[in-house]
């Protein structure tokens, strides 16, 4: 279970709570489609919630990851003696079947650096797993077991955007390690930011059914039992369930699951092409509009999406596909959980007042200039540090702000001269002794000239830093 500081003050604690391509001629089972047939009628539901949870509960199954960690014993360390021994440390989660030959999506934290993943089935079956795909961004991972001919029970995931709040919802997992556990609720907020790794294009489903550490990955199932979410981290000062819980939505595991199940190692998310800021009260005052709603366009990719849509500086984005637009997450969010190519409609209020609805045509965010992405070495200050040219492809992958401009971006920092020179991930490397840096290959050229003095100048959080070392 992770946890996280938030302002108010509270816990955030991750509650551990492209259409496939057929690469054969092999029958490939689908992901199952919604059904609308259980409960039988409201009277049914009112009195219980078990036709629903009969039909969902055998696809909810546990994981259990292992992964090796260093241990290290500060008291022995305090005399030099000692060295860090390797231990096993034990993750727990959910998961969900969806198709029936096997293929389970969880979170990512659930499984991340795991070396021997385990799936128990509702029937106490147990398989080992192997991760098809992990992506942290959205913090779900697509597992596959091996179960030959047989076919699993699935739950159909649920990406139609009928949702709405005060929705009775259930939330099955495996809470502590008790046992597959049913807890019910509704839906108490629909595109929620409250991201633990605050990137704002995610957008959750939150709700008050209990989830706490071992829900994660786990099933939020709606009273029809298809798959509405994947349980993913809680709000709470005590660490378990305070009844403010948060579920990645549907469509965007739907997306995940297909990438995986298609062979795609990495999730492709369309980006507007375009920088939004959320229409405050001050905002709409300015602009005369009556309710402080919608995304205010600031900026615009040259030749990107929403240039060759036609919208421009100034417009504020209500509506996407006649759907309100609440604020700029709203908006990002929707863009992302399409798949490249899909056209959507824009309804724009233009800067004279007028209104207008724009086709945008989704795509990926250009990687250009090309990725190069290199570890650095040698007696120099980035020495550790892995490095790659900074595009919007780049970005967005980092969950950073795609019109961050050219550079050179510190992806990573290991052990070595850039740890103790304090580099961090999401830093851009500007200029190294004078010369200003465009690319990694300039940035290589430059820490090969072997000079023992250094400046270097960093941009973070959009201040440039200088600072001088000796190597």
């Amino acid at each position: 279970m992770r946890a996280y500081r938030v302002l108010i003050p509270a816990l955030v604690v991750l509650a551990a709570c492209s259409d496939p391509a057929a690469k054969s001629n092999a029958q490939v089972p689908p992901l199952s489609q919604p059904t609308r047939s259980s409960p039988t009628d409201v009277a049914t539901m009112k009195m219980s919630f078990a036709p629903v949870v009969k039909k969902a509960a055998p696809a909810v199954v546990n994981i259990s990851s292992k992964r090796l960690v260093r241990q290290r014993d500060p008291f022995w360390e305090m005399f030099g003696l000692g060295a860090p021994r390797q231990g096993v440390q034990n993750s727990l989660g959910s998961g969900v079947i969806v198709r029936s030959d096997g293929i389970i999506v969880t979170n990512h934290h659930v499984v991340a650096g795991g070396q021997e993943i385990t799936v128990a089935l509702a029937d106490r079956r147990e398989f080992q797993a192997r991760i098809l795909l992990s992506d942290p961004r959205t913090d779900l991972a697509v597992l596959k077991i091996d179960v030959g001919n047989e076919r699993l029970p699935t739950l159909a995931i649920d990406d139609s955007g009928e949702a709405e709040v005060g929705d009775l919802v259930l939330a099955i997992g495996d809470p502590f390690g008790v046992g597959q556990t049913v807890t019910n609720g509704i839906i108490s907020a629909l595109n929620r930011t409250a991201d633990p790794n605050g990137d704002i294009s995610n957008a959750y489903i939150q709700t008050d059914a209990a989830i706490n550490p071992g829900n994660s990955g786990g099933a939020l199932v709606d009273m029809d039992g298809d798959l509405i979410g994947v349980n993913s981290f809680i709000l709470s000062r005590s660490g378990t369930s305070s009844g403010v819980g948060f579920a990645v939505p549907a469509a965007i595991v739907r997306r995940v699951v297909e990438t995986a199940a298609g062979g795609g190692e990495r999730v492709v998310r369309p980006w507007l092409g375009a920088r939004t800021q959320t229409v405050t009260p001050e905002i709409a005052s300015t602009l005369g509009l009556s309710a402080p709603q919608g995304a205010l366009v600031a900026d615009i990719w040259p030749d990107g999406p929403a240039a060759r849509a036609g919208l421009r500086r100034g417009d504020v984005i209500l509506s996407i596909d006649g759907r309100p637009a609440a604020d700029a997450a709203a908006v990002a969010f929707a863009i992302s959980s399409r798949r490249p190519g899909e056209t959507l409609q824009l309804g724009v209020r233009r800067e004279n007042g007028r209104q207008e609805t724009l086709n945008l045509r989704t795509e990926a965010p250009p990687a250009s200039p090309d990725r190069d992405e290199q570890r650095i070495s040698g007696r120099n200050p980035f020495d550790g540090a892995t490095v790659v040219n900074l595009s919007p492809a780049v970005a967005d992958e980092l969950g950073l702000d795609p019109f961050l401009g050219r550079g050179v971006m510190v992806a990573g920092v290991g052990r070595g001269f850039a740890m103790n020179a304090g580099l961090r991930p999401g830093d851009i490397v500007r200029r190294v002794n004078g010369r200003e840096i465009r690319n990694v290959r300039d940035l290589v050229s430059v820490v090969g000239s072997g000079s023992g003095a250094w400046q270097v100048t960093i941009e973070r959080n959009g201040q440039e830093i200088t600072a001088n070392f000796r190597t």
